[in-house]
C-alpha cells in the first residue's frame, strides 16, 4: 500500500481516504476529484482504496 499521493505527494495513512487504479497508482481524494477519477499514469478508473482493518462483510449464497 503506497503511503503518498503520486500527484501532490501528500502523506496518506492506512485509514486515509485514498484512491487507486488497477495498477495500484495511489492518489488523495482531492487529486482524484481534480482528475475526474481517471489515473494520470494509465488512464484507468480510480476507485476508493480499502482501508486497513476494514471489516469484510460476506454474503452467504444458498445452494
Amino acid at each position: 500500500m503506497r503511503m503518498q499521493c503520486e500527484k501532490c505527494s501528500v502523506e496518506l495513512h492506512e485509514k486515509s481516504d485514498a484512491y487507486i487504479c488497477v495498477h495500484e497508482c495511489t492518489y488523495c481524494s482531492t487529486c482524484t476529484s481534480e482528475m475526474n477519477h481517471v489515473c494520470m499514469n494509465c488512464n484507468g478508473e480510480l476507485v476508493r482504496r480499502p482501508k486497513a482493518g476494514a471489516q469484510i462483510l460476506s454474503c452467504s449464497i444458498s445452494k
